[in-house]
């Protein structure tokens, strides 16, 4: 096998998305349990708003190539590695990969047992916007709230990548969805099939209660900061919140792990009061060191997550479409709401 040329975005510090480089790396011949896949589509995720402020929790060094998830054409498989957790892989075969890093190149090796295979005649660009955001958003609903038909939860930023997708998953699910964003986004969350509040409502929890008296049964929660206890108050005895972000305090100077340690202490103070409610932080990584339990667990979830979207269930949500080349315009368009 031999090397492949490459384009690569990269992130040489912190700075605007202006800031952003092409680069271009020579890829060695992917290696025993490796693949070489040319990336078709990859998307941008708060997470690289995070990174380029330096304030992502644990973002390795600069320079690096950003890119959270991507869907690709694989166009040589390395040989068999004998571990038995990847899947049998083919050229030619689409694959999707969460990454955290890296995806935003032309080509990529990864580990075989990163990549998931894609349902025949799904669209990459659909794929792509349901991976980091679909796995996401069924662990959340599934494994962390663990969600019941007829109940009904709260989303914050419904209308978003995230957001969408876990209003969507409940309703499948039999869940009734209070969707939370701000007005221009009403009737697309309501298009949704959520009951619509306005972010900037002057009471929040009481228009929740208005809704649901007893309190709902979960609340997923991107923002954090001081508005996190509005979320804690919605919840009914038995209830869960999820926090799974820090939104609200993304532009504060200093060091970026003291307001998720902040947010997590709150949590944890949260759980040790008897009141029959819970606090979780959801960690999309968390499990990650059990290596071959995690690659079956996440490999499960996104094909769940892709059958739904194949057979229209799902509906994705994709803001607008930019070449490679102009990852710095896509980056700008997602930090304006996803708004020109």
């Amino acid at each position: 096998m031999q090397t492949t040329e490459t384009l690569q975005i990269e992130l040489p510090g912190i700075g605007e998305p202006e800031s952003l480089r092409p680069r271009h790396r020579t890829l060695p011949a992917p290696g025993p349990g490796q693949a070489l896949v040319r990336m078709e589509a990859t998307g941008v995720s708060f997470a690289e708003q995070q990174m380029r402020r330096g304030k992502y929790y644990d973002q390795p060094s600069f320079p690096f190539v950003p890119g959270y998830d991507l869907v690709g054409i694989v166009e040589q498989v390395g040989p068999a590695d004998g571990g038995g957790d990847a899947p049998v892989l083919r050229s030619g075969q689409r694959v999707a990969a969460l990454t955290k890093t890296g995806g935003w190149a032309e080509r990529v090796v990864l580990d075989a047992g990163d990549l998931v295979p894609l349902p025949d005649g799904l669209d990459a660009v659909a794929a792509e916007t349901a991976i980091v955001n679909g796995a996401t958003a069924w662990r959340m609903l599934h494994r962390s709230a663990r969600v019941r038909s007829g109940q009904t939860v709260v989303v914050l930023g419904a209308a978003g990548g995230v957001g969408s997708l876990l209003v969507q998953l409940a309703h499948h699910a039999g869940v009734a969805v209070i969707g939370v964003a701000g007005e221009r986004q009403r009737t697309a969350v309501e298009a949704l099939g959520a009951t619509f509040l306005d972010r900037r409502s002057d009471d929040l929890v009481a228009r929740v209660r208005e809704l649901a008296p007893e309190g709902v049964a979960a609340v997923f929660d991107h923002v954090g900061g001081a508005g996190i206890v509005g979320s804690w108050r919605m919840l009914a005895r038995g209830g869960t919140l999820v926090s799974y972000g820090t939104a609200a305090t993304k532009d504060l100077p200093g060091n970026p792990r003291l307001p998720v340690l902040k947010l997590l202490g709150r949590l944890l103070l949260w759980n040790a009061l008897p009141n029959g409610r819970s606090a979780h932080f959801f960690n999309l990584w968390a499990g990650r060191r059990r290596r071959d339990r995690y690659r079956a667990e996440l490999r499960a979830d996104l094909q769940r997550v892709f059958a739904l979207l194949a057979d229209g269930t799902l509906r994705a949500q994709v803001a607008a479409r930019f070449p490679l080349s102009d990852a710095a315009a896509a980056l700008r368009f997602a930090e304006a709401g996803g708004h020109a």
